[in-house]
């Protein structure tokens, strides 16, 4: 049974001034936390770093900007050129960063594939986590 959703993608961080820095990146989603996925942003010189951000502002993003808060996202451009633009938020400051539409849409569809949006609470099993917790409480 699949239980995670992965793939490498080429993003990029865009500076200030313009410039692209390339950033390749892991995108991973666990059905195990079916509310997150994970971004591993492969640094030359730090190693991978990890970021954490809910599934849906990602696919809110992708038709019409969304987000606010630790993130914003929102598109530009058609087709096979499209892109996403992502502006995490952390409590250090921020980056933009922009990815291939296309590619990031498809990856995600193959998330929820695997976990619904509707049957997200399902994934969570919140009904059996609240009966474990109350069996430790008797």
């Amino acid at each position: 049974m699949i239980t995670c959703v992965g793939h490498m993608l080429g993003m990029e961080l865009l500076s200030p001034l313009g410039g692209r820095v390339p950033v390749p990146t892991h995108l991973l989603y666990r059905a195990q936390d079916p509310l997150l996925v994970e971004l591993l942003f492969h640094d030359p010189v730090y190693g991978p770093i990890p970021w954490v951000v809910s599934r849906e502002p990602l696919a809110r993003g992708m038709p019409a900007p969304s987000g606010e808060g630790d993130i914003r996202v929102w598109p530009t451009g058609t087709g096979p050129r499209a892109l996403l633009h992502i502006l995490p938020a952390p409590p250090d400051g921020s980056a933009r960063l922009v990815a291939p539409l296309p590619a990031l849409a498809h990856w995600l569809w193959r998330t929820y594939e695997l976990v619904p949006a509707p049957r997200k609470a399902d994934a969570l099993d919140l009904d059996g986590r609240l009966d474990r917790f109350l069996e430790g409480l008797t």
